[in-house]
């Protein structure tokens, strides 16, 4: 049965003639134990791979002291925000909602990935994030919902993929939702917004509104700390992402730190917009997040590298209902092609073909 969100309104006056105390209990329950559900998934800053070299800065020490641990056992100190943010839902008996701003585009790079549509790495993504809420859905009876948030439109000019390439993934990734079921996830994105106008002017009109200027975010990325942290992975990204560049290494690395303030500039302003739209949310991140973040960064598939996404990479099954994300090019060398040979869906590990064979 559907629960209405005027069945949750007689949920919470239940709750309050148990008592005022046996009710603010039960609050607290419902909280912890939705947190629980997401903290396996935790994608933390700092962890090894997002300390790799980007193309000329160091790794930041303070991050990567922090990210390595065992802060998972100190809700009530790294995970604050993420427990207020839920318990604001759950004191109304309102489902949940979690926010995602990912499944932008494909990368522009066919060394990283096949074509331009969404593929099995972002179907298991996607049950995954079904799975999660569903999960929220048994601890909590008013349950979970997913908005994600697309935001390829929001900076593709600045990454260089073609608006009518992220419309394509766009309508593929809702299809995708559509035809498997997953009930719990909704999308959103800059076509939802500034209606009537064109792309261009759209992008224009979010930094107008909502993005700080360029010299306040160079002076906290000179400051260090997760700032840092994601203006390194995102130059890493726009470097690897580059497959026609036919100057100097070195000149490439200045162009794609020039576009990094763009890209995390954007990203803010698109977050901002968000927090306009949906005042109330439980804010989640592809990006790994620091102990005491207001994001909570969650990982979702396997993967050698932290900052590794479905749309920067391609699935290798490596076992039974076991997956982990790689780069094309280095799926190629330990896998084969699954799927039309025009655009497999994803790589087999050899050594599970000659198993099989």
């Amino acid at each position: 049965m559907t629960v209405t969100y005027e069945q949750h309104a007689e949920r919470g006056e239940q709750g309050e003639d148990e008592g005022e105390a046996a009710f603010a209990a039960r609050t607290e329950r419902y909280t912890a134990r939705i947190l629980e559900l997401l903290l396996p998934h935790r994608r933390p800053a700092g962890a090894p791979a997002d300390t790799r070299d980007d193309g000329g800065d160091g790794a930041d020490s303070a991050d990567g002291a922090e990210g390595r641990g065992h802060d998972s056992h100190r809700p009530g100190q790294c995970f604050a925000e993420q427990l207020t943010q839920i318990r604001g839902f759950v004191a109304r008996r309102e489902p949940v909602l979690l926010t995602l701003p990912a499944f932008p585009c494909k990368s522009p790079n066919p060394a990283k990935v096949v074509g331009h549509l969404p593929d099995l790495g972002e179907l298991l993504s996607l049950r995954f994030l079904d799975d999660l809420c569903a999960a929220i859905d048994a601890v909590y009876p008013p349950g979970a919902r997913l908005l994600i948030c697309s935001d390829g439109h929001v900076f593709g000019d600045l990454i260089r993929v073609p608006d009518a390439h992220i419309d394509a993934y766009g309508k593929a990734l809702r299809d995708m939702i559509d035809a498997n079921g997953l009930r719990h996830i909704e999308t959103f994105g800059l076509d939802h917004v500034y209606d009537g106008r064109g792309y261009d002017e759209k992008r224009a009109l979010l930094e107008q509104d909502y993005a700080q200027s360029v010299e306040e975010l160079r002076a906290e990325v000179r400051a260090g700390g997760p700032a840092l942290s994601h203006y390194r992975g995102t130059i890493r990204f726009l470097v690897e992402d580059t497959a026609d560049w036919t100057g100097s290494k070195a000149q490439l690395q200045r162009e794609c730190r020039s576009r990094a303030y763009g890209v995390l500039r954007r990203s803010r302003a698109w977050g901002e917009l968000i927090a306009h739209h949906y005042r109330q949310t439980v804010r989640l991140s592809i990006h790994p997040q620091a102990c005491g973040s207001a994001k909570f960064g969650i990982a979702l598939l396997e993967a050698a590298d932290n900052w590794l996404t479905p749309w920067h990479a391609v699935v290798v099954q490596t076992g039974t209902d076991r997956f982990r994300l790689m780069k094309r090019h280095e799926a190629e060398r330990v896998a084969i092609p699954a799927g039309p040979s025009w655009r497999p869906s994803h790589y087999i590990a050899s050594e599970l073909v000659g198993a099989a064979g």
